[in-house]
């Protein structure tokens, strides 16, 4: 799509009207042959190359759901911020979707325009307007402000307050690593086989691993979600408490595996799958299978477990989405005694 060849270009990229059919947006790209991976050479080029590439297997899992961008505009060795709100300067096509604040205690349900209005003087702004990347050209132009990083959260309109998965988000305390986080990830397996559970195995695209439990269905609550994984997060630092901490505190993780079930609330984020991470080289958070894991945890290969931008390109041309039943499959949660 893009080349480095000019300060700025306009390009052509697939999107998606109101009504649904399909069109063509044109956007302005510019600064195309900024480094953004200096240690890969990576440029701006590069990584919107990737995603319009990668949009088929990523808006899927992205669409709909209030992001948060992590925006490095001049690349992973410059300044970054954070950004929910929608940038007021965003084209008049690209959908957005108006919530309460998080934390504010209405979060969750959007917000229909008669409800909107300004906040009196001296009254907190309780509503945030979220960019909802629900096409390539939304995606292309997002990556063109530097958002190298898109964060999710559980939930999804029109329901954001309805979790459509269980995340067990696995992070290790150094000197543990990726391969410590296998061999936690498949002992969180056989629990869940014995609960008839599906679970879908992700890459941070940093240090950890992150297992999806797909929901999928109505009536579950963030204290479901929650109040399950804190559950399983504690049963596996009961069993293997070399292995696994289930509390933040930072003086119990070292050499251990946090089970971060917090993760599962209305006010967190996870990373989006497939997108890359501002880490030292241009890594993915990109879905793996459970052969594997367990071939990383047998073998000791961190790198086994570390895939760049052409490497996941690769991986969904030969494999498809293997996230795919996140998106799709439908599991009721249990009930554990």
């Amino acid at each position: 799509m893009a080349t480095g060849a000019a300060q700025r270009q306009t390009v052509e990229v697939p999107g998606t009207a109101a009504d649904g059919t399909s069109v063509v947006r044109r956007l302005s790209v510019s600064n195309l042959g900024k480094v953004y991976w200096p240690q890969r050479g990576t440029t701006k080029a590069a990584f919107l190359n990737y995603l319009v590439a990668i949009a088929p297997a990523m808006l899927p899992h992205l669409a709909h759901r209030p992001v948060t961008f992590k925006r490095y505009p001049d690349g992973v060795e410059g300044q970054s911020f954070f950004e929910k709100r929608c940038p007021p300067h965003k084209p008049d096509w690209l959908a957005t979707t108006t919530l309460p604040k998080r934390g504010t205690g209405r979060w969750g349900r959007p917000i229909p325009p008669e409800e909107r209005r300004r906040p009196r003087p001296g009254e907190r702004e309780e509503l945030v307007e979220h960019c909802d990347l629900a096409d390539t050209a939304a995606l292309v132009w997002a990556g063109n402000l530097g958002a190298l990083e898109l964060h999710v959260p559980m939930g999804r309109a029109p329901d954001p307050s309805t979790p459509r998965a269980v995340v067990f988000d696995l992070d290790p305390g150094a000197p543990a690593d990726v391969i410590t986080c296998a061999q936690v990830a498949l002992r969180l397996r056989e629990v869940f086989d014995r609960l008839s559970l599906t679970a879908v195995p992700k890459t941070s695209g940093g240090k950890g691993l992150q297992l999806y439990v797909p929901l999928n269905v109505e009536g579950v609550t963030y204290d479901d979600t929650s109040g399950f994984s804190q559950q399983i997060a504690q049963l596996l630092e009961r069993v293997h408490p070399e292995l696994v901490v289930s509390r933040q505190t930072k003086t119990e993780r070292v050499g251990r595996v946090l089970i971060d079930w917090y993760q599962n609330t209305l006010t967190k984020t996870t990373v989006c799958v497939y997108s890359p991470r501002a880490r030292e080289r241009p890594t993915v958070s990109t879905p793996v299978t459970w052969d594997e894991v367990s071939d990383a945890a047998d073998d000791g290969d961190p790198e086994a477990l570390r895939f760049e931008l052409d490497d996941v390109i690769a991986r969904v041309e030969a494999q498809g989405d293997l996230f795919a039943p996140v998106a799709r499959l439908q599991q009721e949660l249990p009930t554990l005694a």
